[in-house]
């Protein structure tokens, strides 16, 4: 199988307190130098706490934010000096909120006709035609592209925004957080619509999302990401229902589940590190019940085990290890 995309020691580094002249007081590291490969056709899910450095990665891979180090290939290409107008033929993003993503002083039609004529300069009869295809491949009405965004629904809005996408006839979809605004409902039908136009249009996904339900239910593998750092990467099917990595486990336990009452793992309460003034060693020991001096002053890399499964810890948990996952969305 192809990769479709290739992560090699990508960071992302901001300075804090910057001086008139000369260096920063101080560096906060978004992302640790990370290496991910994402093959051709999968669905890699991204989670974990407010701050571990999701969206700042997500930024990174469509050209919103520069990397501070290593370089990002799609389908062997290097994106490192790319212009715009190659990322956005190659990836795309899919934004939290739907509505405040469209330009609310456009109609429906005018947003869709940007990516045509910018990215792939087609003329006026070739985008009416493209625009109604992706319309209707996301189950929306033509009378829908001479409205503004106001005029939709949460659910309506969301699909607009993967229909403008699409338009730029990307290979790559970054999905961050695409369905949290939504209602229950519609979120189940935003999710299979994007199941639907993954195997339609041969689609690669990563898909970012705090929802452990959601993203075990469309992901082909997960990466958990602590304090920008990678902890553990698997097989979706199995990395919460037996993590190995403590923090995956902390992740499991605190996601709410119908019937349970919620009771959260004593690790929860303690407080995040503070990125001004990061731990040494291993940044979740404070909050670790199987620390050891080892994991106060050494930092665990990402190392592959037995199985489809790579974890950052000195002490992973046993395989046998069960942990009780949400209830899954209705179809």
């Amino acid at each position: 199988m192809t990769a479709a995309l290739t992560l090699t020691n990508l960071s992302k580094s901001f300075p804090v307190g910057k001086r008139l002249f000369g260096r920063p007081k101080a560096m906060v590291h978004a992302v640790q130098p990370l290496d991910i490969t994402v093959q051709t056709g999968e669905t890699l899910g991204i989670v974990g706490e407010s701050g571990c450095g999701k969206s700042t990665l997500a930024k990174m891979l469509v050209g919103l934010l520069p990397p501070s180090t290593g370089h990002i290939e799609i389908e062997g290409a290097a994106l490192d000096t790319a212009s715009a107008a190659a990322f956005g033929k190659r990836i795309q993003y899919v934004f939290q909120d739907p509505i405040s993503s469209l330009n609310p002083r456009k109609t429906i039609r005018q947003i869709m006709d940007v990516p045509l004529r910018k990215l792939h300069r087609m003329d006026a009869a070739a985008r009416a035609v493209r625009i109604r295809e992706i319309f209707d491949a996301v189950n929306l009405r033509e009378e829908f592209l001479d409205r503004y965004p106001h005029e939709f629904s949460g659910g309506q809005a969301q699909r607009i925004g993967i229909a403008r996408a699409l338009a730029a006839q990307a290979r790559i979809l970054i999905l961050d957080e695409p369905v949290s605004a939504l209602d229950v409902s519609v979120q189940a039908q935003v999710l299979n619509l994007l199941a639907d136009l993954k195997q339609e249009f041969g689609l690669t996904y990563l898909f970012i999302s705090h929802d452990l339900a959601v993203v075990e239910a469309v992901s082909d593998r997960v990466a958990v990401l602590y304090f920008g750092a990678v902890v553990e990467i698997g097989a979706a099917r199995d990395i919460f229902a037996n993590p190995r990595h403590p923090y995956t486990q902390l992740l499991a336990q605190s996601a709410p589940v119908v019937g349970r009452p919620i009771a959260a793992p004593e690790q929860a309460e303690t407080e995040l590190p503070d990125p001004l003034s990061p731990p040494t060693g291993c940044a979740f020991h404070d909050r670790c019940a199987y620390a050891t001096d080892r994991c106060r002053v050494e930092r665990p890399v990402l190392t592959a085990t037995d199985g489809d499964r790579d974890i950052a810890c000195f002490n992973p948990l046993p395989v046998s290890m069960p942990v009780s996952m949400p209830a899954p969305l209705p179809e």
